[in-house]
């Protein structure tokens, strides 16, 4: 049977509303996903966001200043942010004690560890706030009773910045456990995390990480260290694997290369990428320092590992190409290989993690120290200038509008002009001191120092 079409050609009124309804739709979204702040270094894990002309670039104590929310306790996790909601965490202790000093403690000076466990019950803690007012919207106790370790003088029981997928938030306290919790802050379900000693008495650092139905959990000490999968709805294991890994405070990184999805941890002993259900998929010999901190990160189809302890003599930064399979460690003098697209053994920071920014890979050393490489080739951009006599650095780098932020640790923030010269555009002062590594949602920057969160606008 023959049937008849009959076309019907849209008016072109009738074609313009349309298009601007799809475009306004479009603009929504994009707007929606720029606004979440969902893991450590935000969506991609660099720490860098779309140019915005509402983002803040000055501010001071008093000056841009939307908000500003005592934060209990001690915590030097990153604030993350779904929507109108900001989690952080903090861990609340019974009794005063000293609070962190900024500044690099060098191996010789013996100032590595707190002095003895800090006594008292404390109260691991899990905080929802407004982000447009910072209102406290709820407070959960994950957890309630002693430490079991000393820690860093830098560090805190509560460093560990949490993570989610818009439907639960999954907090992570390093030796004590891992804990999902819905928007309104009803506990989900919870899985201890055994407690294993670090072998510096620093206490535990690296966050957890997701990818669809798994969170990842990576725990690198002196006595069992592994990296583990559990199910973000139930909370059952689905998967460990047993690491010869010494301490390490590194956060796994999940690489959405152009071939596949894996997950990228580093440590001393060697990089490895596992793919989600903990097969092995590459490794390599790093030679990374004796005490590994900062997190890999992505560029145009590249990840970039590095490491830069201030106790050792080598501090690498290698660039990793996808697809790779096995070993594919460096041979003796060699720079580069198949996989490994470049390699430079004095470029490695100790805490911040670096930036890659427009084509250019960034590095801020804790001493103050800021160098520019070539992302592609790793040839030098410019060697190291001197932000400021004086200025300490543990919070990584952020960028956008063609300028890179740098926080001090006394709170200072350095702004610098993104491209192939030096240039120091401005300093803003918050006069606290800060640790974390701030968070970007939408217009507003969120910086965590030692007793407050802070949200900047314009």
């Amino acid at each position: 049977m023959e049937r008849n079409i009959v076309k019907k050609r849209m008016e072109p009124g009738l074609w313009t509303v349309a298009l601007l309804a799809a475009l306004v739709c479009l603009q929504m979204r994009a707007t929606a996903e720029s606004d979440n702040w969902p893991q450590f270094r935000g969506p991609d894990g660099t720490s860098v966001v779309a140019d915005d002309p509402r983002l803040p670039e000055t501010w001071s104590a008093t000056e841009n200043v939307a908000w500003k929310t005592p934060v209990p306790g001690l915590g030097w996790s990153s604030p993350i942010v779904w929507g109108d909601k900001v989690f952080i965490t903090t861990v609340v202790a019974e009794e005063d004690y000293e609070g962190p000093q900024p500044g690099l403690y060098l191996p010789e000076s013996g100032l590595t560890t707190v002095d003895g466990m800090q006594p008292g019950t404390h109260r691991w803690t899990v905080l929802c706030l407004d982000l447009d007012s910072g209102d406290v919207l709820w407070q959960r106790t994950a957890h309630e009773g002693p430490v079991q370790s000393s820690i860093h003088p830098k560090n805190s029981f509560a460093s560990a910045t949490p993570v989610t997928d818009g439907e639960r938030v999954y907090a992570l306290f390093g030796d004590v456990g891992l804990y999902a919790y819905d928007f309104d802050g009803d506990l989900l379900w919870s899985r201890d995390i055994p407690f294993h000693r670090d072998g510096w008495g620093w206490g535990p650092g690296a966050s957890p990480a997701l990818l669809d139905d798994q969170v990842f959990v990576m725990h690198d000490n002196a006595e069992e260290s592994y990296i583990a999968a559990f199910d973000t709805a139930s909370g059952d294991e689905n998967w460990r694997v047993i690491r010869d890994e010494p301490s390490a405070w590194s956060t796994p990184f999940v690489w959405k290369n152009d071939l596949r999805t894996e997950i990228v941890t580093a440590a001393k002993n060697e990089v490895r990428s596992y793919d989600a259900d903990g097969n092995l998929l590459w490794h390599f010999a790093g030679r990374l320092t004796d005490v590994h901190v900062p997190t890999p990160i992505p560029g145009d189809n590249i990840i970039y590992v590095s490491s830069g302890y201030v106790g050792n003599d080598h501090h690498p930064v290698y660039a990793v190409l996808p697809g790779a399979q096995g070993d594919i460690s460096l041979g003796e003098n060699q720079r580069a290989n198949e996989y490994i697209r470049w390699y430079d053994p004095d470029v490695g920071s100790y805490n911040p993690s670096p930036l890659l920014y427009r084509g250019i890979y960034y590095t801020l050393h804790d001493r103050g120290f800021f160098t520019a490489h070539d992302a592609a080739t790793g040839r030098i951009v410019y060697d190291r200038v001197r932000i400021e006599t004086g200025a300490t650095f543990t919070s990584s780098p952020w960028a956008y509008n063609g300028k890179i932020f740098a926080l001090s640790e006394d709170g200072d923030t350095y702004v610098i002009a993104a491209g192939p010269e030096y240039e120091l555009l401005g300093k803003n002062d918050l006069g606290e001191l800060a640790l974390a590594t701030p968070a970007i949602a939408g217009s507003t920057l969120l910086v965590r120092t030692a007793a407050h969160l802070v949200a900047i606008r314009q």
